[in-house]
């Protein structure tokens, strides 16, 4: 069912590392191929992560394979669900006979026990985000205008962007998913600043809205053992609670940013001085 397992990684596990072990052990790519429903596994949390282009067939959210007393039961069954279309084209979500029309930026919140999910649409390339849940809580479609952004940033320091909370439990109830995007002004190419750590949860960014010719520098490790991954359109890394995760790109873009942990606190985070880096 998992195209890959992403295991939990210690941090003194990052001083012998390689740039090519950095990417393998924390960048989650080939995510959307076309007429593929593609998922991941990480450790952290228990995250889902995975990407469906329909093309021009529609895909169905697997059932579960195991373990042997779990294998034919819906995946969502104990677990809940954010869909995020970032592609170029409207597509839509079908739960459990509803249908839901997503254009790009909108997202669908599905909760525990959905059982059968399809995706459709041409040009569509949906983001998908599951953890585990200890309750269903309502089925929500989001857009950008029913979410005004939190502005941040300014030109001067090049991370002027808007910031959409779309799970969070102001906009939207979940047990334990919370989730947003940020789209960057033009011009500014840093997506946070100052950097911070979430000790009691873990992070997970997908960039996309780049040229095949663009790139992010996605900065990770202990804020005074910083590295790098190199990451493209449609290439998600998974940040470790004890890890700063910021990034720079070529241009700007736009990201989806997932977390899953202790609580759904936007505010719990410790902010780093820039002079705490290293």
């Amino acid at each position: 069912m998992f195209a890959k397992t992403y295991h939990a990684v210690h941090p003194d596990m990052m001083m012998g590392a390689s740039n090519a072990d950095l990417h393998d052990r924390h960048a989650v790519t080939g995510l959307f191929r076309a007429g593929e429903l593609v998922l991941t596994y990480s450790h952290g949390e228990r995250f889902i992560i995975g990407g469906a282009m329909p093309g021009e067939a529609a895909l169905d959210l697997p059932v579960q394979r195991e373990p042997a007393s779990a294998a034919g039961h819906p995946l969502l069954e104990r677990r809940e669900l954010g869909v995020v279309n970032i592609g170029p084209a409207a597509g839509t979500v079908t739960v459990d006979g509803g249908a839901y029309p997503l254009a790009k930026y909108e997202a669908l919140y599905v909760p525990m026990g959905s059982r059968d999910v399809r995706f459709e649409g041409a040009g569509a390339r949906f983001y998908l985000l599951s953890v585990p849940a200890h309750a269903a809580y309502p089925i929500v479609h989001m857009t950008l205008a029913g979410n005004p952004p939190m502005r941040r940033g300014s030109q001067e320091t090049s991370n002027a962007r808007s910031i959409h909370q779309l799970v969070l439990p102001h906009a939207c109830q979940s047990a334990s998913l919370c989730l947003g995007l940020t789209r960057l002004d033009p011009g500014s190419v840093w997506n946070t600043m100052p950097p911070h750590v979430h000790e009691r949860r873990s992070e997970i960014y997908l960039y996309f809205d780049l040229e095949d010719d663009a790139r992010v520098f996605h900065y990770m490790g202990q804020p005074d053992e910083l590295r790098h991954i190199l990451l493209g359109d449609g290439d998600a890394v998974i940040s470790p609670p004890w890890s700063v995760h910021m990034g720079a790109g070529t241009s700007s873009y736009s990201f989806v940013w997932a977390m899953a942990g202790e609580n759904q606190d936007y505010e719990d985070m410790d902010v780093l001085d820039i002079c705490q880096l290293a």
